[in-house]
């Protein structure tokens, strides 16, 4: 009971719920970091294809594995995500009463599991959905499929049909946050409720508590190689995070700028405002490996090394290819096949020459 009873603290009074402003901006606070970070692996992966490329390649995988690291982290010791702990908030299960556990207790199995998955999984799922769609409104404008195979009426039906499910997904967040602001909820997200778990502030006792066991972590000294290693990778980690947690604090809103200024809705007055002339070529092109790979002729497909049929340009690169090849190869690669630049299936440009 006495060890029970460290791990409890009355719960006060009033004012431990959250208004929805703060549980808005944890959410949001996430979704700015990612746009931010996956521009900025573009311009490294363009600049250099050869060594960062990869980079673009698998961002998403590298970016749910390092939100993953980070959420674990949070959850295990001050049961909160990364953006609650921000915020000064914690999780605490349903149904807990009076007494809330302190937040350096954690949560109990079931709910951080749950937690974790919600956190990183749901997320990482829901953008590959909408790349998915995206690809897939590409191929109906680009696809090589005949107009009445099955295949197409298949993907043609999942078009139609996502808007009106991804309205009921949004209309389901909707709804749950008014029934917060009404006091009909105890939940802003469909996202807790799934995971068993409501949002309150921290108390003083926790905000102790969590100093404490920051200052244990820090002065603790072992001798065994394996629990050095171990405390070592926890510094680290808790390093990272401390440091992200104090630089969001400085760079919050240069972060939510960056997300606006990328965002799908400004690229057209981006593109209307930063027009420029036609680059050079490439300065770190292979002028060995290219003169391998284009042909003498120019009217021969540096892929197939056939007579172009369907004459086909890239506008990251303005090399010339055939539909089908550099349809296939950028649809696989996701990049130029002579200079690497990166490339999506809206640069192909059809040429029309006067035989045409």
């Amino acid at each position: 009971m006495a060890e029970v009873g460290a791990h409890l603290t009355a719960a006060p009074a009033g004012g431990d719920r959250p208004s929805v402003f703060e549980a808005v901006a944890q959410d949001s606070l996430m979704s700015a970091v990612k746009p931010a970070l996956q521009h900025l692996v573009k311009v490294l992966a363009e600049s250099n294809p050869g060594r960062y490329g990869f980079l673009w390649r698998w961002f998403d995988e590298i970016y749910v594995l390092l939100d993953l690291l980070l959420q674990q982290h949070y959850l295990a010791n001050c049961s909160a995500s990364f953006s609650e702990n921000f915020y000064s908030l914690k999780r605490i299960p349903m149904g807990n009463g009076k007494q809330q556990p302190l937040a350096t207790a954690g949560l109990p199995k079931r709910q951080h599991w749950k937690s974790l998955l919600l956190l990183v999984l749901v997320p990482y799922l829901k953008g590959k959905l909408e790349k998915l769609v995206s690809s897939l409104r590409e191929e109906d404008e680009y696809s090589i499929h005949p107009p009445s195979s099955s295949w197409k009426r298949f993907y043609r039906a999942f078009l139609a049909a996502y808007p009106f499910v991804n309205m009921t997904w949004e209309g389901w967040f909707l709804i749950q946050q008014l029934c917060y602001i009404l006091g009909k909820a105890e939940h802003h997200s469909p996202m807790l409720r799934l995971a068993g778990v409501r949002l309150v502030r921290l108390t003083p006792e926790d905000i102790q508590a969590l100093e404490r066991k920051w200052a244990e972590t820090t002065s603790n000294q072992t001798h065994s190689f394996t629990s050095r290693v171990q405390l070592a990778l926890r510094k680290a980690l808790g390093g990272i995070a401390f440091s992200l947690s104090t630089g969001l604090s400085v760079s919050v809103f240069f972060l939510q700028f960056l997300d606006w200024w990328y965002s799908s809705e400004n690229q057209e007055t981006i593109k209307s405002l930063t027009a420029l002339p036609t680059p050079p070529p490439p300065v770190h092109l292979d002028h060995e490996a290219s003169s391998a790979l284009l042909p003498k002729l120019k009217t021969v497909c540096p892929l197939c090394r056939k007579i172009r049929v369907n004459a086909t340009a890239l506008a990251t690169s303005g090399f010339v290819f055939c539909y089908r090849c550099i349809y296939g190869y950028v649809k696989t690669h996701q990049r130029c096949p002579v200079t690497g630049y990166a490339t999506e299936l809206q640069h192909l440009v059809k040429l029309y020459s006067p035989e045409s």
